[in-house]
């Protein structure tokens, strides 16, 4: 029997109901029962906090204290999103099992799995901020129709990179292509492998 993997285009649906819901969050439905994508959600929910705290840190008003807290904020939400990529590729290949050891020769591809996953949630992000500029009240008409035109093309990678990912799943599936763990190797958030830490410790 085949394994089951996620749905590349579930996934950018659920992606997208969940950043919609989360910027209103007037009862945020139940994205997903099915436990594999729980990953998937807490993935992008990283990259929505994640890109509000960037947001944070262009304020001009913000004190060089709010500026700092917000670093901090975004080192270790950073660091989580990066995290659940691994897990999401972990998750993945502990599905495919014996899948992957039949086919040890199928084409490597660079690209894991969840790091497609997390581009698509970082479109997601970008398509609703720009639907929402292209409709502003207070902008002028320029505003509005660059971001139209900016939001058309937003849709056409995300289409573009979901095909990729549906066709990338089914590959790996049938032994066309394989892929590998990538470990991220963040060092900064390490206190024994960034300088700026271990140095005060000797």
């Amino acid at each position: 029997m085949d394994p089951q993997l996620p749905n590349a285009f579930v996934i950018v649906r659920i992606q997208d109901q969940a950043t919609e819901a989360w910027h209103h969050p007037l009862g945020v439905p139940e994205l997903s029962d099915d436990p594999s994508l729980a990953r998937v959600i807490a993935q992008h929910r990283a990259n929505f906090d994640l890109w509000h705290e960037e947001d944070k840190a262009r304020d001009p008003r913000a004190s060089d204290r709010e500026i700092a807290e917000v670093k901090r904020t975004i080192d270790r939400l950073n660091q989580l999103r990066n995290d659940l990529v691994e897990k999401i590729d972990a998750d993945l290949l502990s599905t495919l099992g014996e899948a992957m050891r039949f086919f040890p020769d199928a084409p490597l591809h660079s690209e894991t799995p969840g790091m497609m996953i997390d581009r698509l949630s970082i479109l997601a992000l970008k398509i609703f901020h720009t639907r929402e500029e292209s409709s502003r009240h207070d902008a002028s008409d320029s505003h509005r129709q660059r971001n139209r035109e900016r939001l058309g093309i937003l849709l056409e990678q995300q289409g573009d990179l979901a095909d990729a990912l549906d066709t990338f799943l089914k590959d790996l599936v049938g032994g066309r292509r394989r892929f590998k763990l990538y470990r991220q190797m963040k060092m900064y958030n390490d206190p024994e492998l960034n300088p700026a830490v271990y140095k005060h410790k000797r």
